[in-house]
């Protein structure tokens, strides 16, 4: 089976999730038997030597700058289809929720659909970017013969808001990759100096300064806690247009020395985050499958999350759930993990063996059973 994967998306180091869900699945998918890939990727992607697309499997550029969302467009509806003709492909896997609509021609499709924020969370998703979501993403999915969600939580929302047959969607979790032991990692002490963490104890949140991630929340759930045992709240991640509003929200509920948001940090800063934490707390109202929980699992680091959307199906037991609208349930989760250590404990230990149920290679290999089904089906 030649199967085209559509890279045609991806920006190295610009293209977050999606970037990781290429350079993770591509690897195990290229070890399976009887499976020949073939990476259709842009001119940016191209130029990245070590990428996995780019000498691990075949790969043919098609002359798109995925910068700009004109030529992204362009490229999926066009060069994608023409080139999968050209190879000779027998599929087109697209990996990232948009691909070649109905009348683009060529190959067999699938699409991964990995959210629908642009129709649960719309303020995720605004302006031209919003609206090409909700003409692109249902385009994408009913021009393919299989589509696979992040998770059962997606695989409703692509059910409810697109109309479509359940029984053409096959849910495929991710996975995550820890760094190797040999990767360096902060010390605590120089964390603390730098990022002025004082002696408080850290509660880490990998949640982006958007709306939908209910970082308000957070903050708000830290006034209501004394001040003698309220924690730090640092949330790295790169800076976005509504931290002044977050920041804004801190002065106003007396809590802005409790909260650090110290932008982008290298990976040993965020290794060392990690591993100095009492906790992590993902407060988001909408995930598609919400990998931050899985990473903190996988570290052993015990936390909470929203019981919203897919966060429940990726923590099971292993992580306490809120009511990410009510800040009382948010507060109530953080004081029962700062105080209680055999809780700390036992969260820690049943994360690890849930964290083990998922992999990459189980991702490749339920990936290869969808172009399976595809390739069956009319």
């Amino acid at each position: 089976m030649r199967v085209a994967l559509n890279l045609v998306y991806l920006v190295p180091g610009e293209t977050g999730g999606m970037e990781v869900y290429a350079r993770e699945l591509l690897p195990q998918l290229a070890q399976l038997p009887g499976l020949e890939l073939i990476a259709i990727v842009n001119e940016r992607a191209a130029a990245d030597g070590d990428a996995p697309w780019n000498g691990l499997v075949q790969s043919v550029v098609a002359p798109v700058d995925a910068r700009d969302r004109k030529q992204w467009v362009w490229g999926e509806q066009f060069h994608v289809p023409r080139l999968a003709r050209w190879t000779r492909s027998h599929l087109v896997h697209s990996l990232a929720s948009t691909g070649p609509g109905r009348f683009a021609g060529g190959p067999p499709r699938v699409t991964t659909v990995h959210d629908l924020h642009y129709a649960v969370v719309p303020e995720a998703h605004f302006g031209l970017r919003g609206l090409g979501m909700r003409v692109l993403v249902p385009a994408a999915v009913r021009a393919s013969r299989r589509v696979i969600a992040d998770s059962a939580s997606t695989q409703r929302d692509v059910v409810r808001y697109i109309g479509t047959d359940p029984a053409r969607i096959d849910v495929v979790h991710l996975a995550t990759t820890l760094p190797p032991a040999s990767a360096p990692v902060t010390s605590e002490a120089e964390l603390r100096e730098r990022l002025g963490l004082g002696r408080s104890p850290v509660l880490l949140s990998l949640a982006a300064k958007r709306p939908h991630k209910n970082v308000e929340g957070l903050i708000d759930a830290l006034a209501l806690l004394p001040s003698e045992r309220r924690p730090v709240l640092v949330v790295p991640g790169y800076q976005t247009d509504h931290e002044a509003a977050l920041l804004a929200r801190a002065r106003e509920r007396g809590v802005a020395s409790a909260v650090v948001f110290p932008g982008w940090l290298p990976r040993a800063d965020v290794e060392g985050l990690w591993r100095m934490c009492a906790a992590h707390v993902f407060p988001s109202y909408y995930e598609g499958f919400g990998l931050p929980v899985l990473e903190a699992m996988a570290r052993g680091v015990p936390g909470a999350c929203s019981d919203r959307a897919s966060m429940p199906e990726v923590a099971g037991d292993a992580a306490l759930l809120f009511d990410p609208s009510d800040t009382a349930s948010i507060a109530a989760a953080i004081e029962r993990l700062l105080a209680d250590e055999d809780l700390r404990a036992r969260l820690a230990a049943s994360g690890l063996a849930r964290a083990g149920t998922f992999s990459w290679q189980r991702t490749a290999r339920e990936t290869a059973a969808s172009y399976e089904r595809a390739l069956a089906s009319p």
